[in-house]
């Protein structure tokens, strides 16, 4: 390995967005570590795939929404680090892992509200915590917003409520990290056609077409559309982008 190799930490990566960015980072010559929730299969198969563009990855399992087992966690990924890169520390870390609530506000259950805030704030919050020691000074940290922080949708106040904290604390991140030169932004995707939500986007015709005309792009957003903008985003030309929000959406509800 050189040692200008840089290395990628993608949560929530055996599908969707998760999957789709650490592709289009490994097409960009970044190896991959991808973390799954349940499905070590799916997971193993998006390493192959790395593998195949000529990029080294590896697959861990990760519940974010458990803090008990971060401590754990980060032990291996440190461990992971010396055996396959022969390294200390990580490049970039990409907070996508996340699952969605479609409730209307009065029938939202407080186990509802309870799991959108322990995936996406407490989880990301103390996951970022624990593996600060192994990000390199200069680093990059992504944080995977959504546009319904933006514009709002009946039916998501739970999700977007915990979307809406992420913004916010992705700015103290830049802030607090920036005496080691870590930048944080935020990427905040629009409406995307994937299996988020039980595929409402995707499989919906009506909700489908209904968010193609409200766009200006004329169409609904795709995975594609995504991983490349995060691949890009930390590029070494977007050094002096921090603490800032980044909707990808085509030009969504403008």
């Amino acid at each position: 390995m050189t040692n200008n190799t840089k290395i990628a930490l993608v949560t929530g990566a055996s599908r969707g967005l998760g999957k789709n960015t650490a592709l289009a980072l490994a097409k960009k010559g970044v190896d991959v570590i991808v973390t799954y929730l349940s499905s070590e299969a799916e997971a193993n198969s998006v390493v192959s795939a790395i593998v195949q563009t000529g990029s080294k990855a590896a697959a861990l399992q990760l519940d974010t929404s458990n803090t008990k087992t971060l401590d754990g966690f980060a032990a291996q990924v440190k461990q992971l680090l010396q055996n396959k890169w022969q390294t200390e520390q990580l490049d970039f870390l990409i907070n996508n892992a996340g699952t969605g609530v479609y409730a209307p506000f009065a029938e939202t259950t407080e186990e509802d509200f309870d799991r959108m805030m322990n995936i996406h704030v407490k989880g990301v919050f103390f996951l970022t915590q624990k593996l600060l020691p192994l990000i390199k000074d200069g680093g990059r940290i992504i944080n995977l917003s959504s546009g319904l922080v933006r514009f709002t949708l009946p039916g998501y106040a739970a999700y977007s409520s915990a979307k809406g904290a992420i913004e916010v604390l992705t700015r103290y991140l830049a802030k607090e990290l920036g005496e080691r030169q870590i930048t944080v932004n935020t990427i905040a995707p629009g409406a995307i056609e994937t299996d988020f939500g039980g595929g409402a986007v995707r499989d919906n015709p009506e909700i489908n077409s209904f968010i193609a005309s409200q766009t200006a792009l004329g169409r609904v957003g795709m995975p594609d559309d995504i991983g490349g903008a995060i691949a890009s985003l930390l590029s070494e030309e977007n050094r002096w982008v921090n603490a800032q929000r980044i909707e990808v959406s085509g030009g969504q509800f403008l």
